[in-house]
């Protein structure tokens, strides 16, 4: 998320990225509510690699910001919905409190995500593009004498 906040220089790309954030934010909340329904087994994989992916996203965002519960938080999310080598509790019991969890972590994201987008954006100016100029360009004037003949 931060990477691809550094690129994005104008209010524009920044709030153009803040809805790809909440869209995906919102999605994996709604997944995790849907997970507490009896479904089948690829659901749950699917569900562990849209919730691994935007975990991951949050803990290299709140990481770089230094905020380190958010890390914790996110980071036991990560390890818990890690699709490569997954925790299995074998029990639909112990999965539903699990998944009602980390989808209300996720929407607190969404908006935790407006409160810091509202004061920061008063502090990012609308960058217009100058024109670069360089020294070989410049029309050095200099003061001639009048050697005309009066």
């Amino acid at each position: 998320m931060q990477l691809i906040m550094e690129k994005a220089t104008t209010i524009s790309d920044f709030k153009r990225l803040e809805i790809i954030y909440k869209t995906l934010f919102t999605f994996c909340a709604l997944s995790c509510f849907v997970a507490v329904l009896p479904l089948p087994l690829l659901y749950y994989t699917f569900l562990r690699i849209i919730v691994f992916v935007a975990s991951a996203i949050t803990v290299y965002y709140f990481g770089r910001q230094r905020e380190l519960g958010w890390v914790m938080i996110f980071g036991i999310v990560l390890i818990l919905f890690n699709p490569i080598v997954p925790i299995h509790f074998y029990r639909k019991s112990v999965w539903i409190p699990i998944d009602i969890v980390t989808g209300i972590l996720f929407l607190l994201l969404i908006f935790i995500k407006r409160k810091v987008k509202e004061t920061s954006e008063q502090n990012i100016p609308e960058t217009i593009p100058q024109p670069k100029t360089f020294s070989r360009d410049r029309i050095i004037k200099t003061k001639q004498k009048n050697n005309y003949n009066e």
